[in-house]
């Protein structure tokens, strides 16, 4: 396209140069013409053929022809303005297909996750598949350099972790055996054994890729309005292209009794008709939103479709999910008090008591500990439901549990006025201490519903299954606005209705969670935001927009990066509609040539694709 646009240009100055006439003339004229606009007439062509006449390639054929028509019936030799409004056309098309190509080659990198192989390693030999054929609980190796290709669990080796493709985070994680590891990452340091826990197709990695690409598909009511205008005024300007080429003539030649001026109405209306292009619309807006969603998916946040980057935009109320949302969803021992020996040995024989438990506060003991424990130390094991457990370690009695074990065991108790889970041990009949467990706030929680204020956000609203105490703790350390406790999935459902119906009509309401509980109050919200990197499957199915580093300061981010897209599409709306009918009014009454119709058409398209570029820049935000 570049080359074409060169060689019509320099032909065109060139013959402005060179004193030439007759068919010669025409025929160097004409030559330039075809370099520049022979895909627009065949394009035009097919779309007469296929019965979709009004598009912009007709206007440009019909007005370019009509020029090159009038400027033979006149005899005048002067071909310049068919080809420099072709020549002028293509510049902006040009321009348009390099935005376009920046705006892929954005998200290409994004793409550029997708893993070529895996490395399976199997009785001792490691051989390269392709990652589909990996199946789960498999082993595959992963090299330093190499993509990470499945998700799994590393079961040998220690690495940095390049997480920047898929989080938007620069700086590398840390990764060591045990760890979990989804797929998308680049291994830096040390070489890693893997143990699959998912196929291909249901890898990380591959839920990204499949979001992005369909990503276009779903369109917003911005899309939908200027299709919509496009396929109405299209016609509405051919229309009356016609009128002004024929009503004035007969009205001066019929009723004013004055010549016709046949070649000054068709001209003001081949002129009109290169003014009227409606390209800056029809190529500007869902380049904007394209832009948009390719600027977030490299900021780790993945918007599924520009419908919901427009109601993101919109937002007024967050509403959170507490555990895994603004707190780690991890339970860690907060306090060790009234205990009657040193703090590790109390924290000894109450992880040992625990050891046969799955239960999240059993692992938060073991992980306090944080050594290996000799579980033949533990024996008589018995687990009392909803109360604790009970065992024999080292030949004492331990008694691991809340208040309700204490009371039933008539064991006197000191109360804790800590918010968390609270554990009491108890030895050999007598009280020894009890441990905090609480879970834990994630450290950017506060910042992110600062930086939702500070972006607009009227209310934010917090929904829990804890207690009362426990929940209003986090908000009131949060300051977060309202907050509902006890309530099961069902309720948060119920919840997410009542404040949908108590806002204001052109606000939204927001979700963000990441359990599979989530999924119902993400499907019914306004717009639901997931956590991508630990949520459940279903959640980041639910949701429209995913996080994909569990960061909560990039729900501010991604409410910002809206908020500019929508400016931009507005702001090509109001300028490009504005300035067409300017320029169509100053056509029609004569006060304005095929020079300023180029600019009208090529000009303000060239305007709107630039400023649709800046959507992509929004690391700064």
């Amino acid at each position: 396209m570049l080359a074409r646009i060169i060689i019509a240009a320099v032909l065109l100055v060139a013959l402005g140069f060179i004193p030439i006439a007759g068919w010669l003339r025409f025929g160097l004229y004409m030559a330039a013409y075809f370099i520049i606009g022979y895909d627009i007439l065949i394009k035009a062509g097919k779309g007469i053929k296929n019965r979709q006449v009004f598009d912009e390639s007709f206007l440009m054929a019909i007005a370019t022809i009509g020029a090159i028509g009038l400027a033979i019936y006149e005899k005048s030799g002067d071909y310049t303005e068919a080809i420099a409004v072709m020549l002028f056309y293509q510049v902006g098309e040009w321009f348009q297909s390099y935005a376009v190509g920046k705006s892929r080659r954005n998200i290409s990198e994004l793409m550029d996750i997708r893993p070529d192989y895996a490395n399976l390693y199997k009785d001792g030999v490691i051989e390269r598949v392709d990652p589909d054929e990996v199946e789960i609980g498999s082993t595959i190796v992963v090299n330093p350099g190499e993509k990470v290709p499945i998700d799994g669990v590393i079961i040998e080796g220690n690495s940095s972790l390049n997480t920047s493709a898929l989080t938007g985070e620069s700086l590398p994680r840390d990764a060591k055996s045990g760890d979990e590891i989804i797929s998308g990452c680049i291994n830096m340091s040390g070489v890693l054994k893997i143990e699959t826990t998912r196929e291909f197709g249901e890898s990380t990695v591959s839920k990204i890729l499949d979001l992005v690409e369909n990503a276009s598909s779903r369109k917003s009511k911005s899309e939908n309005f200027i299709s919509k205008f496009a396929r109405i005024y299209t016609p509405a300007v051919c229309t009356g292209a016609v009128l002004l080429a024929v009503a004035p003539p007969l009205v001066r030649l019929f009723a004013m009794d004055l010549p016709a001026s046949w070649e000054t109405w068709v001209y003001r209306a081949l002129t009109f008709l290169v003014a009227s292009c409606p390209c800056a619309l029809v190529i500007s807006i869902p380049l904007s939103f394209f832009a948009g969603i390719g600027g977030a998916s490299k900021e780790g946040v993945l918007v599924k479709g520009s419908n919901y980057l427009e109601t993101l935009s919109k937002t007024k109320i967050v509403v959170f999910d507490k555990t895994g949302t603004l707190t780690q969803g991890v339970f860690e021992v907060s306090g060790i008090h009234h205990s009657k020996m040193e703090n590790e040995k109390l924290l000894e024989y109450a992880a040992l008591a625990e050891s046969a438990s799955s239960h999240p506060i059993s692992r938060s003991l073991q992980r306090a500990y944080g050594k290996e424990l000799d579980q033949s130390r533990a024996e008589n094991i018995q687990e009392i439901s909803g109360n604790g457990v009970m065992a024999t370690v080292d030949g004492l009695r331990i008694a691991v549990g809340n208040d309700k074990l204490m009371e039933h065991l008539g064991i006197e108790y000191i109360p804790c006025r800590s918010v968390g889970t609270i554990i009491h041990i108890a030895i050999d009949g007598k009280y020894a201490g009890h441990i905090v467990i609480s879970d834990v706030v994630k450290p950017q929680s506060k910042g992110a519903i600062e930086s939702l204020k500070s972006a607009g956000i009227q209310k934010t609203v917090m929904l829990t299954g804890d207690t009362a105490s426990v929940a209003e703790r986090v908000a009131g350390e949060l300051g977060i606005d309202q907050v509902y406790s006890q309530l099961l999935p069902g309720d948060k459902v119920e919840k997410v209705e009542e404040l949908i119906k108590s806002k204001p009509e052109k606000s939204k309401l927001a979700f963000v969670g990441d359990g599979i509980n989530d999924a119902p109050v993400l499907s019914r919200a306004d717009i639901g935001i997931a956590m991508g990197a630990m949520g459940s499957d279903a959640a980041i199915e639910a949701a429209d927009v995913v996080l994909m580093d569990d960061n909560p300061m990039k729900i501010s981010k991604a409410i910002k990066i809206s908020k500019k897209c929508l400016g931009i599409v507005y702001q090509n709306i109001v300028f490009a509609i504005g300035i067409k009918l300017l320029c169509l009014l100053l056509v029609a009454m004569g006060l304005a040539g095929m020079w300023l119709a180029i600019f009208a058409d090529v000009g303000v398209m060239i305007i709107a694709v630039l400023n649709a570029i800046r959507a992509l820049f929004v690391r700064k935000i």
